[in-house]
């Protein structure tokens, strides 16, 4: 995930994500021209590096190879914060979940945490990929692991910030 927060910590951990991981780019503070820049800039990293770039938001961008996919299958994401969001995503054709806030995060801060058992609650038998957001490192991601989770996603845990 980024945003704003992370400055330039943002190009560093791009250069870390595995090949065939995945970066959702939010960067809503920025100004549309300013954002769509950043956004072609990071789409160069993503297919030099092979990474699957999902844009986030209504703001399309040069480059995007679908609705919500900017490199890669067009992949259609969405969020969920419970099970019926969960479920209407999937009617609505949701190829993969971000599951948040798994637990507490300064990215929504005072929204109450799912844990560990409400987490896996929400999950159980989706049938599609579901990414853990939400006071993620990999401590936590391995705690969710159990419960069948795609991967996670983190912020924070790129830059070295603390809650």
């Amino acid at each position: 995930m980024t945003d704003e927060r992370m400055g330039d910590a943002l190009w560093d951990a791009l250069e870390r994500l595995p090949r065939g991981g995945g970066v959702v780019f939010r960067h809503y503070g920025l100004a549309p021209a300013e954002r769509r820049a950043l956004f072609a800039k990071v789409l160069k990293v993503a297919r030099r590096r092979r990474l699957v770039l999902i844009r986030a938001g209504a703001q399309s961008m040069r480059g995007e190879s679908g609705a919500h996919g900017a490199y890669g299958p067009g992949l259609r994401t969405a969020p969920a914060h419970s099970r019926r969001e969960a479920i209407a995503a999937l009617r609505a054709g949701a190829h993969a979940l971000f599951v948040s806030p798994a637990f507490p995060t300064r990215s929504h801060p005072g929204a109450r945490a799912l844990g560990r058992v409400r987490f896996g609650q929400l999950v159980q038998g989706l049938g599609v990929p579901v990414i853990a957001l939400g006071g993620m490192d990999p401590r936590m991601a391995a705690s969710l692991r159990p419960f069948g989770t795609y991967g996670w996603a983190a912020i924070d845990a790129w830059t070295g910030a603390k809650g």
